[in-house]
């Protein structure tokens, strides 16, 4: 099957510190380097490297055709990315020499002038069965789940960057929802529910250093998976590289529990290496570390 894409495409700015600065503070950073971002381009990279066939849709400015060129090389089918008038997104990215931890600025850009007709003329390509990523990067969110579904597509959204009315808008759509520890609170609070009670298939409950939780909703069951311990340095992708890999492993035909353990092992080999994108690991990469750990 195909895995389609509904998502950003950013070129990150990095800039190491000693640590996240605080309100007021100004910081000399110690190195800067610019790379290949988004969560839809992170994503796609990922389910790519892992060995999916990966389309694709979105939008970058009229000078930005390098990061279309950069996906291209990752695998990632193109076809649907349109050129627009309007600067590409872009990300000021922090990372903390001290622990590895980030704190991100997004400027949206060209991923918020993606017109709805391209996403239906680029869906009508796809088939009952495969299946759609989005993430909270992206306009006209609902409009393109409600075609998606339509078409007999399965639909996994990241929650990120996390607001609860975007989710509640496209909740009666998704297959596979994954967010955070502290996403699910939120959620659960907006919503005044467990998320055992969502009216979702299932929900992905990533969980840091201590793995992830999938909650089979129907069968009210769980299958988790322990983290991979290693010394960070760069945390930044680590989510996006985990759901990329999960779609994939799905997509292939793994089970949850087999999707779930490359999906964290391709998450923790990641957070190893500086960078987004650029950082993701390919599959034989995350074959030979999962063969360290046994």
């Amino acid at each position: 099957m195909t895995i389609w894409n509904f998502g950003s495409i950013n070129a990150d700015h990095f800039y190491d510190v000693p640590h996240l600065p605080a309100p007021g503070e100004t910081l000399a950073a110690t190195a800067y380097r610019i790379g290949l971002g988004g969560k839809g381009a992170n994503q796609s990279v990922a389910a790519a490297r892992a060995g999916a066939e990966v389309r694709h849709i979105g939008a970058v400015g009229q000078d930005d055709a390098w990061a279309i060129d950069r996906l291209a090389q990752y695998g990632v089918k193109t076809d649907h990315i349109a050129r627009v008038n309007v600067a590409t997104g872009h990300a000021v990215i922090y990372v903390a020499a001290s622990d590895g931890e980030n704190s991100i600025v997004i400027y949206p850009g060209a991923n918020a002038a993606i017109e709805l007709g391209a996403v239906k003329d680029a869906l009508e390509a796809a088939a009952t069965g495969d299946l759609l990523l989005m993430q909270n990067e992206t306009g006209v969110q609902r409009a393109v789940a409600e075609v998606a579904k339509a078409r007999g597509l399965r639909l996994i959204y990241s929650a990120a960057p996390f607001d609860a009315d975007a989710v509640r808008d496209v909740l009666p759509y998704i297959d596979t929802l994954i967010v955070n520890e502290v996403e699910a609170r939120q959620l659960s609070a907006a919503l005044d529910t467990g998320i055992n009670a969502l009216p979702v298939a299932n929900v992905v409950v990533t969980l840091g250093s201590d793995g992830a939780v999938w909650h089979d909703i129907g069968a009210g069951t769980e299958a988790r998976v322990a983290a991979i311990r290693v010394t960070p340095v760069d945390t930044t992708g680590a989510g996006d590289t985990f759901a990329g890999y999960l779609a994939a492993g799905l997509d292939a035909g793994l089970t949850v529990k087999d999707a779930m353990g490359r999906a964290a092992a391709a998450a923790a080999l990641k957070v190893t290496r500086p960078g987004t994108a650029d950082a993701i690991p390919s599959s034989d990469d995350v074959e030979r570390f999962l063969a360290t750990q046994s």
